[in-house]
């Protein structure tokens, strides 16, 4: 069970180191490229999978995304029993869908929301509203279930040129703007499929000449961070490594998991980079005598910003570069086919082989024990059987005499 305890230690100090070096190496290819607008109030962004610094001017934000409603054009006395059509059917349009209903049996207010829900199949819903004045206080009102431009009307009749029975103020609308000077129209406000890999999200319409820049470019306080939580993972995993070698070594000593993980580390502070950049001394990081690193954050805020580019080359991506050493890692912490797993596998199956020889041994002295405890009641019995014979020839041997010689002694 100990060592069972270790072993985990050890995969989990290599998982976090694993997931540290893979960090690295998705900044490499990212270039840790975060979006920033200059007009926060009307746009917003968001990188998702870009890997090139650059600008985009947003501009001529002319109108927001909006769903579609509408009322009735007249109210009604009630909403269960007043006549809504007066030719007994309506005509639906939806977009570019058209649906006729048939009002027979149900041409009132509630009559209509009902049919028009059931024949829309969610892409408007329709409800009553109560405005509580007048002698007419009851209106339809439809709602699109989804943003942008549309044709939203309600036919008396079912014909296309039939009056239409809802007002015409809101049909919805686009997001409608310029992007570095080229027209762009969407049905949402939150924009991922103009730009690959980037994300707007528009807030409001621009006024004049008012623009909004976004610009992707690296953020170096994201490199800052993961070579720190690398440093902290490294020596945890060194730690970890320590404990089992030397004159002091645990009950791990001379495991291959370990020799492995040790083999590991110093992959990745040997590791020389194809690039400017070559080792991770040049970016800050420092051992000392024992082994322990540190990131000297003072060297790291004085590296220029080209420097920094190249320890995106240095870093790589997750399987190229110095992320590429996450893999050997992965062979040690992964829960399903690690080294460490097959490991605690195996200290599981010794554990039960064990466990169910002990048992057997305990059932088998079991048997022993009832078994002799039957023998020795067997032999008690018998002794006191002898006990009772021993007593009758005692007892005959005194008469015996008694009849010789006239008394019990001899």
């Amino acid at each position: 069970l100990e060592r069972k305890i270790l072993v985990g230690g050890l995969s989990g100090a290599a998982e976090r180191l694993r997931a540290a070096t893979e960090r690295l190496g998705e900044l490499g290819r990212t270039k840790a490229l975060v979006a920033s607008s200059s007009n926060s109030a009307k746009v917003t962004a968001t990188n998702v999978a870009s890997s090139a610094a650059t600008s985009y001017t947003i501009s001529e934000i002319t109108s927001i995304a909006r769903t579609a409603g509408e009322t009735s054009t007249s109210g009604f006395p009630d909403s269960n029993s007043t006549a809504f059509a007066s030719s007994g059917s309506v005509r639906l349009t939806i977009g570019s869908e058209s649906f006729n209903i048939d009002l027979t049996g149900r041409n009132t207010l509630e009559g209509v929301r009902n049919a028009i829900n059931q024949a829309a199949g969610g892409r408007v819903t329709a409800s009553i509203l109560n405005t509580g004045s007048g002698a007419n206080p009851f209106f339809l009102s439809l709602s699109a279930s989804a943003p942008g431009a549309t044709t939203l009307t309600l036919r008396n009749g079912t014909l296309d040129s039939d009056p239409n029975l809802l007002t015409s103020a809101n049909q919805g609308a686009n997001t409608e703007f310029k992007l570095n000077g080229v027209p762009v129209s969407k049905t949402s406000t939150f924009i991922n499929d103009v730009v690959p890999g980037v994300t707007f999200n528009i807030l409001g319409t621009t006024a004049g000449s008012e623009t909004a820049v976004v610009s992707l470019s690296s953020d170096r306080g994201q490199v800052k961070s993961a070579l720190q939580e690398f440093v902290s993972a490294y020596n945890a995993a060194e730690q970890q490594v320590s404990s089992q070698i030397g004159p002091t070594a645990g009950l791990l000593s001379g495991d291959s998991l370990v020799r492995d993980l040790q083999e590991s580390l110093r992959d990745l502070t040997n590791f020389r980079g194809s690039g400017p950049l070559k080792s991770l001394a040049e970016l800050g990081i420092e051992f000392d005598r024992s082994g322990v690193a540190s990131l000297n954050t003072d060297t790291f805020d004085a590296l220029p910003s080209s420097r920094i580019q190249e320890a995106f080359t240095f870093f790589g991506s997750e399987t190229s570069g110095f992320g590429a050493l996450s893999s050997r890692l992965r062979s040690i912490s992964d829960p399903v086919t690690g080294s460490a797993r097959l490991q605690q596998d195996r200290y599981t199956e010794t554990d039960q082989r064990l466990t169910d020889e002990i048992a057997e041994l305990t059932e088998r002295i079991t048997i022993l024990q009832t078994s002799l405890s039957a023998r020795l009641q067997a032999a008690d019995a018998l002794l006191a059987q002898l006990d009772s014979q021993q007593g009758l020839v005692s007892a005959s041997l005194d008469s015996l005499k008694l009849t010789l010689f006239g008394k019990n002694e001899g």
